[in-house]
């Protein structure tokens, strides 16, 4: 019998996403986690800023031009990336999110890892990618893949921008 536990990653066209992929669902987690740790909680999607709502209700279209990772186990989604269409040669990685129990088990790596891998196929020079100073397990994980702090192109307060060359 296979482990119910066991993650597999699953690579979809942003237009692709319908809503049994479970995206919509990451991708609130992601949001209201985020929103609490600036100091602004909102109880349920609906209380999220009007661009953050969108990606919720409706990846596909939020994302349509990208592609989007998603962590899959025993049928359900765990996790997810979104990496952008190269622009100037560089694509963006946006939205890592790993469920609170999927964490610690390389699940993000493996996330992480296919999106350098996806940018690359698409043709980019580089990746770039923007974290907020407080997920410091994050900022160690994009160091440990290579990303260096750089100038930041967003003029948001503890934003830490990244970058990577392929």
């Amino acid at each position: 019998m296979a482990d119910q536990r066991a993650v597999h990653l699953v690579r979809r066209p942003g237009r692709a996403l319908s809503a049994e992929d479970g995206v919509g669902a990451l991708l609130a987690a992601y949001h209201l986690r985020t929103e609490a740790e600036k100091g602004t909680p909102v109880a349920d999607p609906d209380g999220l800023p009007d661009r953050y709502r969108a990606e919720v209700s409706d990846p596909g279209a939020a994302f349509a031009d990208d592609v989007v990772l998603v962590a899959v186990s025993g049928g359900t989604a765990v996790g997810c990336l979104v990496v952008t269409a190269p622009v100037d040669g560089r694509s963006e990685i946006k939205r890592l999110w790993t469920e609170p129990a999927f964490r610690g088990r390389g699940v993000a790596s493996e996330l992480l890892g296919a999106a350098l891998a996806q940018a690359t196929e698409s043709g980019a020079d580089a990746v770039r990618l923007s974290v907020w100073a407080w997920r410091t397990g994050a900022v160690a994980l994009y160091e440990r893949f290579g990303f260096t702090v750089v100038e930041s192109w967003d003029g948001r307060d503890h934003l830490v921008c990244m970058e990577r060359a392929l």
